[in-house]
């Protein structure tokens, strides 16, 4: 069984939810996670978990947004996580990709966060674009006790190996099947298997053979298979102990 660690069904297009679902049924994804990224889409995320078996949400707000946060919503979040089916805060973070005019602000949200994480004793997480070392900096010296998942990570082996001396895990999806992602498929070589976790970010960086089409927890497998292909490990291993992994920090 794999478990999709982080997905946005809520943003697949061309099928429905059902279809979604099916689909990852039949290729052996167990469990698959939900982030949430605006903060009009809490109680969406929240209400997606809740009637699916086997949908998990996490609550937040995508740094791309965070000029949109309102310290109610932290409220919201900490009732709706009372439900065990909210297993985590994100995805949140900081993203200098796109626009750097709201830099201040995008870390005074993302501590914010981290900080209503620690209260809940929450896993976070975490999206981090362009801006390694602000976010490793503003962790070390905000998170208390919040387990850290380092989703889409795209920093190299060296950051990775920074990472890990927190205790923080490397989640990796599609681009690691890419094949000019050199730096990604280092980083899968690399991470200790206890420390790995898989995903897909659907709809988004459909992993090879879809690549150029959307995205779908189904696909976490060829993840899996390129991680084992690199590792010169077995699928059946690799998925065993990402699984475990999943499941220990989620507790699902």
């Amino acid at each position: 069984m794999l478990i999709d660690t982080h997905t946005h069904i809520d943003m697949i297009e061309g099928l429905s939810l059902e279809d979604v679902l099916k689909n990852a049924r039949e290729n052996n994804v167990d469990k698959i996670i939900v982030p949430c990224a605006y903060p009009k889409d809490v109680d969406k995320i929240y209400n997606l978990a809740v009637k699916y078996d086997d949908v998990y949400g996490m609550l937040g707000v995508h740094p791309s947004e965070a000029r949109d946060w309102d310290d109610a919503l932290a409220e919201k979040i900490k009732e709706y996580s009372k439900n065990n089916k909210i297993v985590a805060i994100g995805e949140i973070g900081l993203d200098y990709y796109w626009d750097k005019s709201f830099n201040d602000i995008q870390k005074e949200v993302f501590i914010k966060q981290i900080k209503l994480a620690n209260e809940l004793n929450l896993p976070i997480s975490i999206h981090d674009r362009e801006a390694h070392k602000d976010t490793f900096d503003i962790l070390k010296e905000y998170n208390k006790n919040s387990t850290i998942v380092m989703h889409c990570f795209s920093g190299s082996v060296e950051f990775a190996r920074e990472c890990i001396k927190e205790g923080w895990y490397i989640a990796l999806g599609g681009v690691v099947t890419f094949k000019n992602a050199v730096k990604t498929k280092e980083v899968a070589k690399d991470v200790p298997l206890e420390k790995l976790l898989l995903e897909t970010d659907a709809p988004y960086l459909t992993p090879v053979p879809f690549r150029g089409t959307e995205n779908q927890p189904s696909y976490v497998r060829f993840v899996a298979e390129e991680i084992a292909r690199l590792r010169e490990i077995s699928f059946e291993e690799l998925a065993d102990v990402t699984t475990k992994n999943a499941k220990d920090i989620f507790n699902i």
